[in-house]
């Protein structure tokens, strides 16, 4: 399986509460009297977690931790890293720490899961740690881009969370763009979030990914409570879709529920755009193939690649490969037993989206 976006693990020690804080995408504390182990997602965990550690599937969330503790850190990443049986990673290394701790280095996570481990590039990230000034800014920042991502597999957007995805289908003007640039630096080069520069940005992303041979990667759907759900459906994409199309890049949408049947869409209508489920799959738990269901009804099989959002916990890559394996074998043998499908088919379409489709679409 090839986990086309992901994110590294904390390897230090973790207190419960932090621990437990990281299977929720809320970075609020809890309600009072509830747990993130009381969710589907927490009844994943526990589902597959706690055999690779010991303990039988289900056991209760107190002694799942204590077994972990037991265990320690590195004695339980390193078993449920290697259980979920991954052979290529690629790693959104915007991302640099979880519960106020390190993540691993893309070095060490490969050492730890077994697998290639390959760099995905943040496109928000690279242009923040640009210095120029505002004239020189869009140069600089499509230079900065380049070098970053020369060595990587993808470029990602975050243009979800800094603004919506309702990006117009023209360029930015220049004049605009280095207004705009020279606004944010005046105001103390803070977070990206002025529309014009977010836009440019993602037009350089298209430029330099064209360039490269690369595809780019958008965050769509739920998250956690930095963005505006509704803002994040992947069909407000689509005057921008058709505006890039040209290009020929490949636009990933990443997650998308609970506009999963419109990333579908969008994937089935443009022959540039690809989808997934991504953490969606863990985050429904027993739902997952009735959501993956949803999916397939549109979504070109050709099209759909799997993978996990893991962040944090090395239980959410375990997770995320045992829910869509469990997921999509589900949906399948549906298919087959109703007589929709052959077993040859079956086993053709789980291999398109297990592996093969990323292997593809990234080059791998």
């Amino acid at each position: 399986m090839v986990d086309h976006h992901c994110h590294s693990v904390v390897a230090a020690e973790l207190a419960d509460d932090a621990l437990v804080g990281l299977l929720t995408e809320s970075d609020r504390p809890p309600a009072p009297g509830c747990s993130p182990f009381d969710s589907a997602l927490g009844l994943a965990v526990r589902r597959w977690c706690p055999p690779v550690l010991g303990l039988p599937a289900h056991a209760p969330a107190a002694d799942y931790l204590a077994r972990r503790r037991e265990l320690g850190a590195a004695g339980a990443t390193g078993r449920l890293l290697a259980a979920a049986g991954l052979d290529t990673c690629l790693v959104d290394t915007g991302l640099t720490t979880a519960a106020g701790h390190e993540l691993l280095p893309l070095a060490e996570l490969a050492g730890a899961t077994g697998a290639s481990v390959r760099e995905v590039v943040r496109l928000e990230s690279v242009a923040a740690a640009v210095t120029a000034g505002a004239g020189d800014w869009p140069g600089a920042v499509a230079q900065a881009l380049g070098s970053a991502a020369a060595g990587a597999v993808a470029v990602k957007s975050v243009l979800a969370y800094r603004h919506g995805l309702a990006a117009p289908a023209e360029r930015p003007a220049t004049a605009a763009v280095v207004a705009a640039a020279g606004a944010h630096l005046r105001a103390g080069r803070g977070r990206l979030t002025d529309p014009v520069l977010l836009h440019h940005l993602l037009w350089t992303a298209v430029d330099v990914c064209a360039e490269l041979g690369l595809p780019l990667q958008l965050h769509t759907g739920f998250g956690d409570p930095d963005l505006t759900l509704h803002r994040a459906d992947p069909s407000l994409l689509t005057d921008f879709v058709r505006a890039a199309e040209p290009s020929g890049v490949p636009l990933v949408l990443l997650h998308g529920y609970p506009y999963h049947r419109q990333a579908a869409w969008l994937a089935q209508a443009f022959p540039t755009v690809y989808t997934d489920l991504g953490l969606t799959a863990s985050y429904t738990g027993p739902r997952v193939a009735a959501v993956l269901g949803e999916m397939l009804e549109l979504a070109p099989f050709g099209k759909l690649l799997f993978s996990t959002d893991a962040y944090g916990l090395p239980e959410l890559f375990l997770v995320g490969t045992c829910q869509f394996r469990y997921g999509l074998g589900a949906v399948l043998a549906d298919w087959q037993a109703d007589g929709a499908c052959s077993a040859a088919d079956a086993e053709r379409v789980a291999g398109l989206v297990a592996g093969g489709n990323a292997r593809r679409l990234y080059a791998l």
